[in-house]
């Protein structure tokens, strides 16, 4: 019998998804320090520019009383979201791979 302390859900859900990356031949490679904050830098960046993007929302949003215009101006702020979202999703893959 173990010693250890029972793993947590997420855990589990780890070592089940490690052991289907090996089954399927893809090896997770260990990040560098320089990798590590390099993806910090861009989730940063990525905060940063989501906040200025909301500010920016609802200072339009305020002046903003026609109905079909705030529905054009929530759908806009919803694709730039998107649009940060995966800007940021593509640097940090490039710098997992190493291309940066």
């Amino acid at each position: 019998m173990s010693h250890e302390a029972p793993k947590s859900a997420i855990e589990l859900a780890m070592d089940r998804l490690r052991r289907q990356d090996a089954e399927q031949g893809e090896a997770s490679a260990a990040l560098t320090e320089q990798q590590k904050t390099a993806i910090g830098e861009a989730r940063r960046d990525y905060e940063a520019k989501v906040a200025e993007a909301e500010i920016l929302y609802r200072s339009t949003l305020v002046g903003t009383f026609e109905p079909d215009a705030r529905l054009e101006l929530e759908a806009n702020h919803r694709r730039d979201l998107r649009q940060l979202a995966s800007s940021r999703d593509k640097k940090i893959e490039s710098i997992r791979e190493g291309v940066e």
